[in-house]
């Protein structure tokens, strides 16, 4: 082999060496791993409205509703994120994408039917009547010419309103933005009764026997549910399937059962 054959030799070879590692990089190209974004939930509430939602005496977030949502939201992979709101705007919240769900004692109504997607019922609770221990109230009819208190933006405004000839009767239907002042005002005279969801009123007059008293008439029974947008039926499945899931397993029930006493899960 002369000597230009003997550098041609070389660069063939060095040339064929290359092109065989460039064909070996290519064949197993690196990949940059992308990061996992936890997906995350904000669930509008009243947050003065206990036992379903409410501050305890360390400011901390609490209630049954809470503890449901939680659970869920766990089952799902989702974090949660609590956003006190002022109830009687609760839709516009929901729809102004400021909050993905309502998750609060939520009274499931062919009203609110209209703007917000539902889960299947998960309680059923009814509009009750408090007055004090000492009132003369003892039914409806004796609500004729008195001071009623009732939340503002809440399902017993509806409820009262269907009953037309007691809401006639009544002198005046005093709201208040939470229950916790409408029971205040109640026990300084102020109001002669109140009209409450069950869950709410049971929950305080237990708190101090003797003080009031729940009427054995009432303004009908209503069911709970989750809301979402119309237009996320994606989420409203996952939280169909939790609270499914929870009931099935009894995990609702044990919730149920550490706020109540028993299983009122429906």
């Amino acid at each position: 082999m002369n000597k230009l054959t003997a550098v041609l030799a070389a660069s063939l070879a060095t040339g064929i060496l290359l092109s065989a590692c460039g064909k070996k990089e290519e064949a197993a190209p690196v990949e940059a791993s992308a990061p996992v974004v936890a997906s995350k939930i904000v669930i509008g509430l009243d947050d003065n409205f206990p036992p379903m939602g409410f501050r305890d005496d360390k400011n901390e977030l609490v209630g049954f509703d809470i503890d449901l949502a939680k659970e869920a939201a766990k089952r799902i992979g989702a974090e949660v994120e609590f956003k006190p709101i002022d109830w009687n705007a609760k839709e516009a919240e929901l729809n102004g994408k400021r909050v993905d769900a309502l998750w609060n004692g939520l009274t499931i109504t062919e009203e609110r039917k209209a703007n917000i997607a539902f889960t299947t019922p998960y309680l059923e609770n009814r509009q009750i009547i408090i007055v004090t221990a000492k009132s003369l109230i003892k039914t409806k009819a004796d609500l004729k010419g008195k001071v009623v208190g009732i939340q503002d933006g809440s399902s017993a405004v509806e409820a009262v309103a269907k009953d037309a000839m007691t809401a006639k009767a009544i002198k005046e239907l005093k709201k208040f933005g939470d229950n916790v002042t409408a029971l205040m005002d109640l026990s300084a005279g102020r109001l002669d009764a109140l009209v409450v969801d069950e869950v709410v009123g049971r929950y305080y007059t237990a708190k101090k026997p003797g003080e009031y008293v729940v009427l054995d008439e009432n303004f009908g029974t209503e069911e709970y549910g989750v809301g979402v947008r119309k237009d996320d039926a994606d989420l409203l499945a996952k939280l169909q399937k939790a609270l499914d899931d929870m009931k099935q397993d009894g995990s609702a029930a044990k919730i149920s059962t550490q706020w109540f006493g028993s299983n009122i899960v429906k």
